[in-house]
Order: structure tokens, then C-alpha cells, then sequence
């Protein structure tokens, strides 16, 4: 019957009425509006992309060995570096690269490499640390070490007057090797073990877009990098004229060289000798701060040397050169 509030349905319960809607108000038309591209899966937060990312990162190789830095400027003044693998280790021990720490997995499956390093750590009294697999893991920033690590302490470089400083001191006249772009470790430890060799007596090296000392570094001067020292310029041109001003003979090694390395006549005085990169060679400042620019004699079908090969043929130069001019001694009569 039309008016019949009785019947069921017809009226609403108290307490359930709705009350008022609110409008829409463009809420979802905005809605609707695109967020922009879907990040990648490495930009994610929390994805699984994100921190796989994030450990590569972390490990950052720098070359063969299986070495990284704790920062991402290789061998940079006060940062540690940690070496991983046991080839890797056994290499950097034989090598007397300098351990701040040697990590030994708990219950680790010993082989001939593992023994060896254990040898070397007792007989060189290294800081051996027991350690679980998530030790270091942490410590390797997640790369593959075998159950072995070690961490190398910041290399404490020297400044570049204390190279000559040395000379005088030792009463010799200064050689000073600086390189201009070197950038690969392995180049600049072949430099420092050529210039043990030849005698001289420091290697500088520019602070921006350089190799630093790192653990591969230390394991091609096989050595040599504990009796030569390496410094650190700020600005390598302004450092080579202030060689100059010492008295020091600037001398730098590019392909369109005035003349050949053998002929130089000033390689007994104090000189410094200026080496750059495969590639490029040497930039245009540095090449402008020296008095001199050399050349190897090199085959034309061969466009340049290996910077660690061109300075050993240098420094082999200049000390075939200073000891020629040395004054024999007097024969007994």
C-alpha cells in the first residue's frame, strides 16, 4: 500500500544514515594524471635491483687482483683499501704490501694458498683476525674473498720538496720522476720499482686524475715501494716550476721531443724527468713548465711506450749518463 511506512525497507534505521557525500572535486581526474616513468629497478629503494646495485658498488673493483677502495678515488690520502681472494692475498704478502689487518674465515677449508698465508702472518707477526663469513663479507663490501681478506692502511704520502731534501741530504743531486696522467697502479708501480733501480730518489704524482698507491701499486714495485718514496702534488705544473726555481732541470718525455734522451748533456745535475700517459702524453701546462722535451727513439709502426716502460728507459739513460761523468778514480802507482 502506497504510504506504508510499516512495510520492510521502507524506512531507514536510526544511525545508518549516510549523512551528506562530498563531491569528487577534480580528485579523480588528478588521480588519473601520470607519475612520470617507472623508475629503474637499480633506483628503487628496497628493490632487490637496488641493492644488488648497491653491493656492486660497495665492492668496486679497481683491476685485476681483486682489490677496491673504500672510496671511489683510488688511492686518495687516508683511505684504506682492502684486498680479497686468496690469490689475491698470497700475491699482496708476498709482495710485503703493509697489512693493517688479515682476515681468516671460522672453519675455513685450508689449502695450500691459506697455509702459505698463515706461514707469512706468523712470521711477520701480521695481525691475524678469526673472523665468521659475515665479517667479512662486511668488511669486503661483498665480494668474493674465499674466506680471506686483508685491509691495507692509507699510504702517507711525502711532499714533493722532501724528495730533494732527501738528495741533498744524502749528498747527491736530486732525480725526481713526476707523472702527468698515469692513472693505472700497475704503470706507476713499474715506475717506482725503475726508479729504485736507477736511483732516484722520489716519484711525484698529481692529486686529481692520478694513481695512487694502492695495493696493486705495491705489488709491481715488487718491493721497491718501501725504499722509494711517493708524493703528492696539488698542482703539478706549479710544483715542477717550483723545481725549477730550486735549480732542478725539468725535463719531460713526449714523441715530438727536440732531441733523444741519450743526448742530453745536463742528465748529471739535479733534474727532474717528466713522464705522462700512454694516450694522451703530456697535457699542454706541464709541457710549458718544462725547460726540455725529449724523445725515446722508438720503430714507426710503434705509436708509444707504456708509461712505466718509457720512464725505465729514462732513468736507465740518465744513470748510464751520470756514472759516465763520473771522475774515475786515481790508479795506484
Amino acid at each position: 500500500m502506497a504510504g506504508n511506512s510499516q512495510r520492510r525497507g521502507a524506512m531507514r534505521k536510526s544511525g545508518t544514515k549516510k549523512g551528506m557525500v562530498v563531491g569528487s572535486g577534480g580528485q579523480r581526474r588528478k588521480a588519473l594524471e601520470g607519475k612520470g616513468p617507472t623508475p629503474k629497478a637499480d633506483e628503487r629503494p628496497g628493490h632487490p635491483g637496488s641493492r644488488r646495485a648497491n653491493a656492486a658498488r660497495r665492492a668496486a673493483p679497481t683491476g685485476r687482483g681483486g682489490t677496491r677502495d673504500r672510496q671511489t678515488e683510488r688511492g686518495r690520502p687516508g683511505t684504506a683499501e682492502t684486498v680479497a681472494g686468496r690469490n689475491s692475498v698470497v700475491e699482496a704478502l708476498r709482495a710485503h704490501v703493509p697489512v693493517k689487518a688479515l682476515y681468516v674465515a671460522e672453519r675455513i677449508d685450508v689449502d695450500d694458498r691459506v697455509r702459505e698465508i698463515l706461514r707469512i702472518a706468523a712470521g711477520g707477526r701480521l695481525p691475524l683476525l678469526e673472523a665468521p663469513r659475515s665479517e667479512l663479507d662486511r668488511v669486503t663490501g661483498g665480494a668474493v674473498h674465499q674466506g680471506v681478506a686483508l685491509t691495507v692502511p692509507p699510504y702517507q704520502y711525502a711532499h714533493p720538496d722532501d724528495l730533494v731534501a732527501a738528495a741533498h741530504d744524502a749528498g747527491e743531486a736530486p732525480l725526481v720522476v713526476a707523472l702527468d696522467g698515469v692513472t693505472d697502479p700497475r704503470n706507476l708501480g713499474a715506475v717506482v720499482r725503475s726508479a729504485a733501480a736507477f736511483g732516484a730518489h722520489g716519484v711525484v704524482v698529481p692529486e686529481r686524475r692520478s694513481a695512487g698507491m694502492t695495493a696493486g701499486a705495491w705489488k709491481t714495485s715488487a718491493g721497491a715501494a718501501a725504499r722509494v718514496r711517493v708524493a703528492r702534488a696539488t698542482n703539478l705544473a706549479r710544483q715542477l716550476r717550483s723545481y725549477a726555481d730550486a735549480g732542478l732541470f725539468v725535463v719531460g718525455l713526449a714523441g715530438e721531443g727536440d732531441l733523444e734522451i741519450a743526448a742530453v748533456e745536463v742528465a748529471a745535475e739535479p733534474l727532474c724527468l717528466v713522464v705522462g700517459s700512454e694516450g694522451a702524453g703530456l697535457s699542454r701546462v706541464v709541457q710549458r713548465a718544462c725547460d726540455l722535451v725529449v724523445r725515446i727513439p722508438i720503430a714507426r709502426e710503434v705509436e708509444s711506450l707504456n708509461a712505466g716502460v718509457a720512464a725505465g728507459i729514462a732513468l736507465y739513460e740518465v744513470a748510464r749518463s751520470r756514472r759516465s761523468q763520473v771522475a774515475p778514480l786515481p790508479l795506484p802507482e
